[in-house]
């Protein structure tokens, strides 16, 4: 499958109140996730379980993602976009809020499974939904300011966690009351939300979509293996190079920190290039140049800081302008399929990125963290070129 050359949209105005809508449910979703997924694996440690089966009953939402990622599309065809939201919306909630019920241990994993069959399906249509109303001239734009809100609700959530710690009702009750609280501007925009219609063929499935548009889901599967691997195993790195507990923990805030500054201005410069690839293969290759970097800036801490808050951003525009990409080649019910392929490729990363980050640091010490990462970026580098000069070839043989 090639990359489709054309803009699908033609839509000329910024539908806001459409996308605030959109933007605003999956923010608040992101808060509650920030609050509860610390929240359940501060319970679990304190009820006395070990490392392992706290790392298992989480690994259970990347299985739990990649299981609802090709059933989204057809959920929403059959019972609309807006409907489907609210049921995920519900689904999510009284998940949450089965934690603090839950007596014995096994419960939690089929909770773990509803928990996250409905976030990815709502991320996935919110996604969706924000794509489609977003114009071609601001598309970037417009993925920029939501990947900037929600990242900035994923932080809310642990600063939440902090104030109200993990005794008794209260972090399950507002956790339950931020995700029902999502429903209200979805139910706002209910008459401007898109709809999905089934064109009747049966295509080649679910996982044709990947290829489809194989920049944008190779760097999202990028970015899910660095984003997942490097937060989990930065600190061990951090330490094994000489730096204090706190002193890794400020530098991974830093990568935070660039992750929310540097989306809206690298969405609006990839509304102004002609090929987002491009764009997408600089931001690989900042990622590789930054991980090849680290081992000599290890002696200098402020250093170290600014190339990973500059790092951090460009990094995770590998997600912004990669969704900016895949929704500039698509539309309708292919967008909405292909936004879901988008979401498990994120979701294989996921499960990569921690297991070679961590193999390779077992087998080549603290370097292995950057050589990791760098086979990732330079993986991505060498499908960016390749998908950028069968493109070309393709044109000079069409002349």
């Amino acid at each position: 499958m090639n990359d489709i050359p054309q803009e699908a949209e033609t839509v000329e105005g910024v539908h806001w109140r459409s996308i605030s809508a959109a933007i605003a449910s999956i923010s608040v979703v992101g808060i509650a996730i920030g609050l509860g997924i610390p929240l359940l694996s501060a319970i679990l440690e304190s009820r006395g379980y070990s490392s392992s089966m706290i790392g298992l009953n989480t690994a259970i939402a990347g299985v739990a993602s990649i299981a609802a990622a090709p059933l989204a599309t057809p959920i929403a065809v059959r019972f609309g976009v807006v409907p489907t939201m609210l049921a995920m919306i519900l689904v999510g909630a009284l998940a949450f809020i089965g934690f603090y019920f839950a007596p014995a241990f096994w419960m939690w994993f089929p909770l773990r499974v509803a928990l996250h069959f409905a976030l990815t399906v709502l991320f996935i249509l919110s996604e969706f939904w924000i794509s489609t109303c977003a114009p071609p001239h601001r598309r970037g734009l417009v993925l920029g300011v939501y990947a900037t809100v929600l990242s900035l609700g994923f932080a809310a959530g642990p600063w939440l966690f902090s104030m109200i710690g993990s005794g008794g009702f209260l972090p399950f009750g507002l956790t339950f009351g931020l995700v029902m609280f999502a429903s209200i501007p979805v139910l706002l925009a209910y008459g401007e939300s898109p709809r999905i219609v089934s064109d009747g063929s049966k295509g080649g499935g679910f996982f044709r979509y990947i290829w489809i548009v194989p920049t944008a889901t190779a760097a999202v599967l990028v970015f899910g293996a660095v984003e997942t691997g490097g937060f989990a195993l930065f600190p061990v790195y951090g330490q094994r190079i000489g730096y204090s507990e706190a002193e890794a923990a400020l530098l991974l805030t830093m990568i935070g920190l660039g992750n929310v500054i540097l989306q809206i201005p690298i969405g609006m410069l990839s509304d102004r290039m002609r090929d987002r690839r491009t764009l997408l293969l600089i931001c690989a290759a900042t990622g590789l140049a930054g991980t090849l970097a680290m081992p000599w800036l290890v002696g200098n801490w402020h250093v170290m800081a600014g190339m990973l808050f500059l790092w951090g951003g460009v990094v995770a525009a590998l997600y912004t302008v990669g969704l900016a990409h895949l929704g500039s080649q698509l539309s309708g019910r292919d967008l909405a399929s292909a936004n879901a392929a988008f979401i498990f490729c994120y979701g294989l990363g996921m499960i990569l990125g921690p297991q070679m980050i961590g193999i390779f640091m077992d087998l080549f010490g603290p370097n292995g963290f950057g050589w990791a990462l760098a086979v990732f970026f330079g993986g991505y580098i060498v499908i960016g070129l390749g998908r950028i000069a069968a493109r070309s070839g393709l044109s000079r043989s069409e002349a």
